[in-house]
């Protein structure tokens, strides 16, 4: 393996890494009780689902995004990355107990602040995403406060499962403390239809197959509701990044949107624009799952129609099953897009 700090970097800025602790008696070092016996995560049941890759299990026998030494040698070595931007799934929206969930994200962030931004960082390539649950927005807004400042929290992150979507007002003091401290605010896949979460379909999915090619909708629910509820415009300066949503959803969607707008302006009388405009100042997607066709002129249409030269991040999802590899995930782009996905619209979002 490769000596920390000595691999070549290639300008890669990838925006969603999952890391988790080593152990339950890892996380129960910062989790207080009663919450420390009390709290269980709940997971999905699709049958023998692998949700990782199989060769991302550490060399001594942990699970896979636990190793440090192993990461960088599998992930940051092999393709020269600049940063990874780390993303945990402690899946906490879906409890029911909102004093639960906070003290479980609070533990969360404090043990990615000792490890893999404190320990197993010297050289600063890690960057983390701080944990908040949902269900008390004000004692979510404390949690963002008491990490301002911190050298390598780069964003604010929670689970997509909501009981309403989250441009409704509830949800504000999340945002508010987010603008003030200068943190995006990223929503991940998980807790859709969970405990105390709505489903963003019909009704529950039978099989994973259909839950995961569905994974978009719950973006799709949350970016008009952050649209049409005037978030942006309440908070003129809040970043929000969809990790792990899909993209090519995106230009039809806010076509849709502005056709709407054009005819029922009367009921936002507060958006003096296009939903749509409001993209490229406030909203970013990260790649993975990029929805590839046989055709890659398709793809790079749809990346022109997305605006993907400001608005998109590479993302790698690693370790997760269906990991992309900078090198496969899309077809040859030009230079200056390449740089932009891969590197720039990151660097400016996270200030790096």
């Amino acid at each position: 393996m490769a000596e920390k700090g000595t691999e070549k970097k290639n300008g890669i800025i990838d925006c969603d890494v999952h890391v988790y602790p080593k152990s339950r008696e890892e996380l129960n070092k910062y989790l207080p009780l009663p919450w420390r016996d009390r709290y269980h995560p709940l997971n999905r049941a699709y049958g023998n689902i692998q949700g990782n890759r199989k060769d991302a299990k550490a060399p001594g026998g942990g699970g896979a995004g636990t190793d440090p030494n192993f990461l960088r040698y599998q992930l940051v070595n092999e393709y020269g990355m600049d940063h990874c931007i780390l993303l945990p799934r402690a899946m906490l929206n879906n409890l029911p107990d909102p004093d639960m969930a906070t003290a479980v994200a609070a533990a969360y962030n404090d043990w990615l602040a000792d490890t893999w931004l404190g320990e197993y960082n010297d050289d600063g390539v890690f960057k983390g995403s701080l944990y908040v649950a949902t269900q008390d927005p004000i004692a979510a807004a404390k949690e963002i406060e008491r990490w301002a400042g911190h050298p390598h929290f780069v964003q604010v992150m929670t689970d997509s499962g909501a009981r309403a979507p989250f441009g409704q007002r509830q949800y504000y003091p999340i945002y508010e403390a987010c603008e003030k401290y200068g943190f995006p605010f990223a929503i991940h896949p998980g807790t859709d239809g969970m405990g105390i979460n709505h489903q963003p379909t019909p009704g529950h999915p039978t099989r994973y197959i259909e839950f995961h090619t569905c994974l978009s909708l719950a973006f799709q629910a949350h970016l008009v509701s952050f649209l049409t509820e005037g978030v942006f415009v309440k908070y003129p300066k809040l970043k929000v990044v969809l990790v792990e949503g899909g993209v090519s959803w995106l230009a039809p969607l806010m076509w849709r949107l502005d056709a709407e707008y054009k005819g029922l302006r009367y009921e936002v009388p507060w958006l003096e624009k296009c939903p749509s405009e409001f993209l490229r100042d406030h909203v970013r997607l990260t790649s993975q799952p990029i929805e590839r066709p046989d055709n890659d002129k398709y793809l790079l249409t749809m990346l022109e129609a997305m605006d993907a030269e400001h608005i998109l991040m590479f993302s790698s999802d690693y370790p997760h099953w269906d990991f992309d590899s900078p090198k496969r995930a899309f077809p040859k782009l030009p230079d200056s897009l390449h740089r932009r996905i891969f590197y720039e619209n990151a660097k400016e979002l996270y200030k790096l």
